[in-house]
C-alpha cells in the first residue's frame, strides 16, 4: 500500500482531542482543592480493586470491548479495497430492497399497533407577550400535557385528508407542497398524500420567499399545506406568479394570529380542521391512486449552501429502502419515546420519524423554542417539552450538541474553583472507565444523572447526523447524558442514508459501517492524493443501493453529474472524502469543495479547523477562509456574547457597545491568541488563523448566512464579509 499527501493530511485529521471538556475548564486549583482531589482518586482506586470481581462477572468489559472492536464491514472482494465496501452480515448476500410503498407500510403498522400511541402534542394553556429593555417582544408559553393519538386514530385523519384532498380535484402524482414547522399535522398530511400517490414538495418554514416562490413555481403545485404565521409568505409567492388553488393552514396556537380569509386571490383558504371536516370518514383509496415502488413520493428541496435549493426526488422504493437499513440498528421499541422538533423538511427528521412508526414508537412533537426547560419560549419555572415528554430517543444536529456542550461548560466554570476540579476529576474518572468498556453507576447517580435531566433524565440513544460531530462533543454526550450517541451519515440524495455507527461501538469519530441497503465505493482523487490503494483506504464517498435517490427535479444535467449506474446499481457521488478503518468504520476526514492548497502547497481542510475551534466557549460560529495565493488562512468568528464580554472586562475594556467591543484590537487579539493555545497541538501550524474578524451579528438561517440545517454558506459569508477578508490580507 502507497501513502499520498491526502493519506498523511487524513492521519493528521484522524487525530482525536482525548482531554475534550477538560480543555475547556477553568484550572490552577489552590493546593488544599490539589491535595483533595489526591484524595478522591485513591478512593477511586480502592473502589476499583473492590469491584473488579463484581465487574468482570456482570459487566464483563472486556466483551464489551471486543464487541466495540470487532470488524463491521469489508470490501466485496477480500483484499481488494477498491471494490464496494458492505456491512458483514450482507458480504456475501444481497442488499436489502423495498418490497412495499410508504403507504402500505403505515397500512400495516396501523394494524399491528392497533390503539398504542402514536403522535402526541403538547397543549399549549396560555400565550403571554414579555417586551424586553431593547424593546424586542418575546413570547411566553405556559404548556400542559401531551395528548396522543392512536395509530387507529391517526389513521382516521390520514384518511380524512385523503379523501378531502380527492374531493378537492387532485389527481395522481399531482404534487402537494408542505410549508410548515415540524408538527404533528405534518405527519399526517405526507402519510395521506403517500397513500395517494400525490407527492410531497417540502420546504423549509425558514426559507425566504425568493426560495419558496421557486419551489412552488418549480413543481407547479396547484395545492399548499402551511400554517397561519406563514400565510403572509404564502400570499407574496401568489403575487410573484405562483398559481396556487388550494391553501390549508394548520391552526396557530395563539388567538391573535388567527386567519380571517377565506380567498387569496384564485385559491381557497381553508384550515386543517376545515379540511378534515370535508373528508370521508369510511374513505379507502382506489387502485388509480395506489402508487409503484418507482412513484416519486417526495420532492425534497435541500437547504442549500450556494444558489437556489435543488429538489431531490425520492421514490417510495428510495425512502422504504433507507427506513429498512436504518431500522437494523436503530434499537426502539413500543415502550420508547421519540421526541421530534428537527424540521420535516430535513431527511434526517423524515427517516428518525419512518423508523419510530414502523416500530411502534410514539413521537412527541416539539420545536426548537419550547424544547428545554430554559428554550426562548418557556416561561422560568416552567418545564420544557423534554422535561415533560421524557424522550428515551432524540435526534439531534451537531449544532445543538455543541450549544448543550457549551452551556454545560460554562455552568461548570460559574462555580467554585473545588466545585471545577471535582468536576473534572469525576468527568475523566468516567471517560477512562467508559472506554475501558466499564460502568459506573455510582458517578452517574451521584452528578451525571443531574445534567441528562436537561434532555429528560431518559435517554437510551441519541441519532446524530447533519453534518460532523467533533469527538469531543461526541464524548461529552456519552458521559454526561449516560447514553450511546450513535453518528450517522447520508444526505438527500441517499435518503439520509449510508453509514450508522454501531451502537456497541465505544469510540469516536466514525460514522460506523455502510447499512445493510447500502454499499460504498472510495473513489480515488488523485489530485489530493487520496486513494483506495493508500495504507488507509481513502477516497471520494460514492454511495450506492436502492435508497440512491431518482435525481434532481427538472435539472437533468445535475443529475447525470453526480448520480450514475455501475453493475446494475446506482451511485450518488458525495464530494466527501472519507477512509475505512480497519474494522471497517467509515471516517469522513474532508469535503473536496473543502479542501484548500495554500501557495506553499500544503493542502488544509477547511472543515477539519471549525470542527477544532467550534467547541471553544468564546465561539458561536465560525467560518475559516483561505486564498490559495496566500501562506496562511483566516476566520471569521461569531463570539458568545456573554463569554467574550467576560474577557473584555478581564482586559479593562468597557462592554456597554457590543459592536465596539468586537472591533477592539485589543479583544481581537485575546481571542486570537485564546484560539491559537487552544488548538495547539491539535492542528499544524498552516492549519490554525493567523488572523481573525470578530462578527458582532449573528448567523442565522433568516439572514442568509446559514442553510436550515445550520451549515454554512460559504459563498453568502465570503460576500457578506468580501471587505473584512480584503483587509485582513492586507
Amino acid at each position: 500500500m502507497k501513502e499520498g499527501p491526502g493519506s498523511r493530511l487524513a492521519r493528521k485529521n484522524s487525530l482525536e482531542r482525548r482531554d475534550s471538556i477538560v480543555d475547556d475548564l477553568e484550572d490552577h486549583p489552590p493546593f488544599y482543592i490539589t491535595m483533595m482531589i489526591g484524595v478522591l482518586k485513591a478512593v477511586f482506586l480502592f473502589y476499583d480493586v473492590v469491584t473488579y470481581v463484581p465487574h468482570m462477572i456482570f459487566s464483563n468489559p472486556a466483551a464489551k470491548k471486543e464487541k466495540s472492536e470487532r470488524v463491521k464491514a469489508l470490501p466485496r472482494k477480500e483484499n481488494e479495497p477498491s471494490s464496494p465496501w458492505v456491512h458483514v452480515d450482507v458480504k456475501d448476500g444481497k442488499l436489502i430492497k423495498a418490497d412495499k410503498t410508504l403507504g402500505q407500510i403505515w397500512d400495516e403498522a396501523v394494524n399491528f399497533y392497533e390503539d398504542l400511541p402514536c403522535m402526541g402534542t403538547r397543549e399549549v394553556l396560555k400565550i403571554t407577550k414579555e417586551k424586553q429593555d431593547s424593546g424586542k417582544v418575546f413570547e411566553k408559553w405556559e404548556m400542559g400535557k401531551y395528548n396522543w393519538r392512536s395509530y387507529n386514530q391517526v389513521n382516521q385523519r390520514v384518511n380524512l385528508v385523503a379523501s378531502a384532498l380527492k374531493k378537492m380535484g387532485l389527481k395522481p402524482k399531482d404534487p402537494v407542497v408542505i410549508f410548515a414547522e415540524t408538527r404533528e399535522e405534518w405527519m399526517t398530511t405526507a402519510l395521506a398524500c403517500f397513500k395517494m400517490n400525490f407527492p410531497v414538495a417540502t420546504v423549509y418554514a425558514t426559507l425566504g420567499e425568493d426560495a419558496v416562490c421557486y419551489a412552488l413555481n418549480q413543481v407547479q403545485a396547484k395545492t399548499i399545506f402551511t400554517t397561519e404565521s406563514l400565510l403572509p409568505i404564502v400570499t407574496k409567492a401568489i403575487k410573484d406568479g405562483a398559481e396556487l388553488k388550494n391553501i390549508v393552514y394548520y391552526e396557530s396556537n395563539d388567538p391573535n394570529e388567527k386567519n380571517g380569509k377565506k380567498k387569496n386571490g384564485d385559491a381557497e383558504v381553508i384550515s386543517f380542521s376545515d379540511l378534515l371536516n370535508k373528508g370521508d370518514n369510511n374513505f379507502t383509496p382506489g387502485k388509480e391512486n395506489k402508487p409503484t415502488l418507482d412513484d416519486v413520493a417526495m420532492i425534497m428541496y435541500t437547504s442549500g449552501t450556494t444558489g437556489n435549493p435543488k429538489g431531490v426526488m425520492l421514490a417510495h422504493r428510495n425512502i422504504v429502502a433507507a427506513t429498512a437499513g436504518q431500522g437494523f440498528d436503530i434499537d426502539v421499541d413500543p415502550k420508547d419515546t421519540y421526541i421530534g422538533y428537527l424540521p420535516l423538511a430535513h431527511i434526517l427528521e423524515v427517516c428518525a420519524e419512518c423508523v419510530c412508526i414502523i416500530k411502534g414508537t410514539k413521537i412527541g412533537y416539539s420545536s426548537a423554542q419550547t424544547l428545554f426547560d430554559r428554550a426562548p419560549k418557556i416561561p422560568k419555572g416552567h418545564k420544557g417539552d423534554t422535561s415533560e415528554l421524557k424522550p428515551t430517543l432524540m435526534a439531534c444536529v451537531p449544532a445543538v450538541m455543541d450549544r448543550i456542550y457549551k452551556a454545560v461548560v460554562d455552568d461548570v466554570n460559574s462555580r467554585s474553583p473545588l466545585f471545577r476540579e471535582v468536576f473534572k476529576c469525576m468527568y475523566e474518572r468516567k471517560r477512562s472507565r467508559y472506554e475501558e468498556g466499564y460502568k459506573t453507576l455510582l458517578l452517574n447517580k451521584l452528578v451525571f444523572n443531574k445534567i441528562g435531566k436537561i434532555l429528560g433524565g431518559e435517554l437510551r440513544c441519541v441519532l446524530s447526523g447533519g453534518a460532523p460531530l467533533s469527538p469531543e462533543t461526541q464524548r461529552f454526550m456519552n458521559i454526561c447524558f449516560c447514553c450511546p450517541v450513535i453518528q450517522g451519515y447520508g444526505l438527500t440524495e441517499t435518503c439520509g442514508g449510508a453509514t450508522i455507527a454501531d451502537l456497541h461501538d465505544l469510540s469516536t469519530g466514525t460514522v460506523g459501517p455502510p447499512l445493510r441497503c447500502a454499499q460504498i465505493i472510495l473513489e480515488a482523487w488523485e489530485e489530493a492524493g487520496y486513494s483506495p490503494d493508500n495504507e488507509t483506504p481513502q477516497g471520494e464517498v460514492l454511495i450506492g443501493g436502492d435508497h440512491v435517490a431518482l435525481g434532481y427535479y427538472k435539472d437533468e444535467k445535475k443529475t447525470k453529474e453526480e448520480f450514475s449506474e455501475r453493475n446494475g446499481v446506482r451511485y450518488f457521488a458525495t464530494g466527501d472524502i472519507g477512509e475505512f478503518r480497519a474494522d471497517g468504520s467509515l471516517k469522513i476526514i474532508d469535503r473536496k469543495k473543502d479542501l484548500l492548497k495554500l501557495s506553499h502547497g500544503e493542502y488544509i481542510s477547511l472543515g477539519k479547523v471549525e470542527t477544532n475551534l467550534l467547541t471553544n466557549p468564546l465561539i458561536e460560529n465560525i467560518c475559516v477562509y483561505g486564498d490559495s495565493n496566500k501562506s496562511y488562512v483566516i476566520a471569521l468568528v461569531v463570539p458568545n456574547q456573554k463569554n467574550l464580554s467576560a474577557l473584555a472586562e478581564k482586559n479593562g475594556v468597557d462592554i456597554g457597545n457590543w459592536e465596539k467591543v468586537c472591533a477592539n484590537p485589543k479583544i481581537v487579539k485575546a481571542v486570537l491568541d485564546e484560539l491559537t493555545g487552544y488548538v495547539k497541538g491539535k492542528l499544524e501550524r498552516a492549519e490554525i488563523p493567523q488572523k481573525i474578524h470578530l462578527c458582532h451579528e449573528p448567523w442565522t438561517p433568516a439572514s442568509g448566512l446559514l442553510t436550515e440545517a445550520l451549515k454554512l454558506k460559504r459563498k453568502n459569508i465570503e460576500k457578506e464579509f468580501k471587505e473584512e477578508i480584503e483587509r485582513l490580507y492586507k
